[in-house]
């Protein structure tokens, strides 16, 4: 967790029963709403990888970039957005993953990555882990090495972040909840 932990938490709004019940869906609205809660977001991102050497901060669709293009821009990176499937207009590589009931896919750009590029991986929540270790996979495929996956949110009673570790990936997380929270 990061120094500002407690407090991004704090802005967080959890709103019951949506989109079904017994979800406690964690809407990051207000902590973009408030222009401190957002900047000690960043800081919370940009203190913990100012240190590393990073090439490029891969961003997943959609919440995702908003986190991602601003810590680029602090830590000269580049910017490569990993997007839904049939998203971008170019030549792409996809991997796909299992959702609750059904499949997904992301993509990227063929071309987003030097070989050997070091990329950090981020989104704003981890649940189950499935977009996060998709986007991981493509990206390995891709010729880059993942240094580590980041998120405003972890959820680990659903198991995603331990998956993510399993899968060998490092995952730094801002905030936790538990789903009693």
């Amino acid at each position: 967790m990061s120094i500002y932990g407690d407090y991004i938490k704090s802005v967080i709004r959890t709103v019951p029963d949506w989109p079904q019940p017994g979800v406690n869906f964690r809407d990051i609205t207000p902590l973009l709403q408030n222009s401190a809660a957002f900047r000690k977001l960043i800081d919370s991102f940009v203190h913990r990888y100012q240190e590393m050497r990073l090439d490029t901060i891969a961003a997943i669709d959609a919440r995702g970039f908003i986190i991602g293009a601003p810590l680029a821009y602090e830590l000269n990176c580049s910017f490569v957005p990993v997007r839904k499937k049939g998203k971008l207009p170019f030549k792409t590589l996809s991997e796909t993953y299992k959702l609750e009931y059904g499949e997904s896919a992301v993509e990227l750009h063929a071309d987003a990555f030097e070989r050997g590029a070091r990329i950090l991986v981020v989104d704003d929540l981890v649940a189950t882990g499935g977009t996060m270790l998709a986007a991981a996979k493509l990206i390995r495929r891709s010729g880059g090495e993942v240094v580590e996956t980041a998120t405003i949110i972890d959820l680990p009673e659903l198991g995603g972040s331990q998956k993510i570790r399993d899968d060998g990936y490092d995952l730094f997380a801002v905030c936790s909840f538990t789903e009693d929270e």
